[in-house]
């Protein structure tokens, strides 16, 4: 029996990462087996692209370097451990895919989300997650975590520290995205606690599941 492939986004200080660990907490309690990764990342390969890509000090890395960055760790992720794992039955729960490239480096960087999305549909082989829970939070709201993050020891990655110019044209992205893809993408409102968050989104998955394994 084919698994299931699930993604979180979301903009910066959303709290994806947090609702995910709590996912995938809860579905190994009741007996699933799951598999949680994240990008740019999962893979050992992965992992050292994502060390050059969040590396404060390659600033001189250019938008297109982190388009293909991104999408070659892409790459390695989906044959190494999303598809194995899907094939297997498992459920995969994904901290970031595509969606993540077109708004970061598509409507952050400007650039044409065409060729962000050949150039991952190339690196996928055309894989796309079953569903997407999209945190969305306000930029403001976003700033206001990040700054209370960054007021500890972790400072700033090489994305994080884009001006907020950029940061807005992400959010703004984001939002299209989850308007445009309604049937795959669950909006979330990241603004209240953590529990409620979780509570929505696990209610909504396991409806999906039980959705998805009538049909």
């Amino acid at each position: 029996m084919r698994g299931l492939f699930i993604t979180f986004e979301g903009i910066d200080g959303s709290g994806k990462t947090t609702q995910i660990r709590l996912l995938y907490d809860y579905l190994v309690k009741e007996g699933y087996s799951v598999v949680l990764t994240r990008e740019p990342g999962g893979t050992r390969i992965g992992d050292k692209i994502r060390g050059l890509l969040l590396d404060p000090e390659n600033r001189e890395m250019t938008d297109r370097t982190e388009v293909l960055l991104y999408a070659a760790s892409r790459a390695q992720h989906v044959q190494e451990v999303i598809l194995p794992a899907v094939a297997s039955g498992k459920i995969v729960l994904c901290d970031r895919f595509v969606d993540a490239s077109l708004a970061y480096q598509g409507y952050g960087h400007e650039k044409t989300l065409e060729d962000i999305v050949g150039i991952n549909e190339y690196a996928t082989g055309g894989v796309k997650p079953d569903r997407t829970y999209m945190l969305m939070l306000s930029l403001e709201e976003s700033g206001s975590r990040l700054q209370t993050r960054f007021a500890g020891e972790e400072g700033p990655d090489r994305i994080e520290m884009k001006p907020v110019s950029y940061h807005s044209r992400v959010w703004h992205g984001f939002n299209e995205i989850a308007n445009g893809s309604p049937h795959r993408i669950r909006q979330v409102d990241a603004g209240g606690s953590r529990e409620e968050i979780q509570e929505e989104i696990r209610k909504d998955f396991m409806a999906y599941i039980k959705q998805t394994m009538k049909g």
